[in-house]
């Protein structure tokens, strides 16, 4: 997901745009001027003609308005296209963005192959390529899953799940998450089958606390392996402390910034290594999975 599409886009719209309302607003008249002296020339020269030759010089007539109105192909093709691409910019950048999941870091939530669709307008909506919001909706909420641009690389996009929202203290420690000092509930269930190594994986339903109500979604564990966490020099890296060796972490969320984790606890770099995500890093809530060409059982909406 490092592809800068949308920049992409927006420069095919412009140069396609520039093309249609040139042809609008002075091209098609100058074609237009063209094909009425042309035709008035016709109708010149072809008075005096018989009856019986009327329908052919009809024909010859609309031929030739036909070819003097015709676009020239440097205009057919972008003027063409520019109507579909204006479209297509709209949604992604106003209403839905699709994206493929490339990683298997929210596991089992999302699978490697996913295909989803990514809500751009329930957090705000924001002015494409710069990405500044101009009109406030909704903030992300614990248990959201987020799209985002990476802190370190903001041409490339992750996803994760808001963990910690501004002010949380979010705390990991042996595998569990404890937010405000308050132990987040983890009861297990059947064991994860990941079909590309053929392994099973302890996998747990984890319970976040949200402003709406508890927020259930499945989280993978794997038992017994120790996890160490090797920290990025972040910004607000002074709100986390780690312990001595590194297998705790726990960081004060601050203001317009995000702590967010994959559900593939220890398969996962997230917040834990990397640090916050801030408001204008964020892209859109991903809710719905409209295809797998792997599995179609997966379409459909998650949490």
């Amino acid at each position: 997901m490092s592809l800068n599409f949308a920049l992409i886009l927006f420069w095919l719209m412009i140069a396609t745009g520039l093309v249609w309302f040139a042809d609008a607003l002075w091209l098609r008249r100058r074609r237009l001027a063209r094909t009425k002296a042309a035709l008035a020339r016709f109708d010149e020269q072809s008075a005096g003609r018989t009856p019986e030759s009327r329908a052919a010089l009809d024909a010859d007539r609309e031929n030739l308005r036909g070819d003097l109105m015709r676009q020239p192909w440097w205009i057919e093709f972008p003027a063409g296209f520019f109507p579909v691409i204006l479209v297509v910019f709209m949604l992604r950048s106003f209403l839905f963005e699709p994206f493929r999941i490339p990683s298997g870091s929210m596991i089992p939530t999302l699978l490697i192959g996913d295909l989803i669709l990514v809500n751009k307008f329930d957090y705000g909506i924001r002015l494409p390529i710069l990405n500044r919001k101009i009109w406030k909706v909704g903030d992300p909420q614990r248990g959201d899953v987020m799209v985002f641009r990476y802190p370190f690389d903001t041409t490339t996009d992750y996803i994760k799940r808001v963990i910690g929202v501004p002010g949380d203290r979010v705390t990991y420690r042996d595998h569990h998450l404890e937010i405000n000092g308050q132990v987040v509930p983890q009861s297990p269930t059947e064991d994860f089958l990941d079909e590309a190594r053929v392994t099973y994986t302890k996998q747990f339903l984890e319970t976040l606390p949200g402003p709406k109500g508890p927020v259930e979604h499945r989280v993978l564990n794997e038992e017994g392996r120790s996890q160490q966490f090797t920290p990025f020099d972040y910004k607000f890296r002074d709100n986390c402390q780690y312990s001595e060796n590194n297998t705790v972490v726990s960081c004060v969320v601050p203001p317009d910034h995000y702590f967010m984790m994959g559900d593939n606890r220890d398969n996962s770099q997230d917040s834990r290594y990397w640090g916050f995500v801030p408001d204008e890093n964020i892209v859109g809530k991903a809710f719905f999975i409209w295809m797998n060409f792997g599995n179609i059982k997966r379409i459909g909406s998650f949490q």
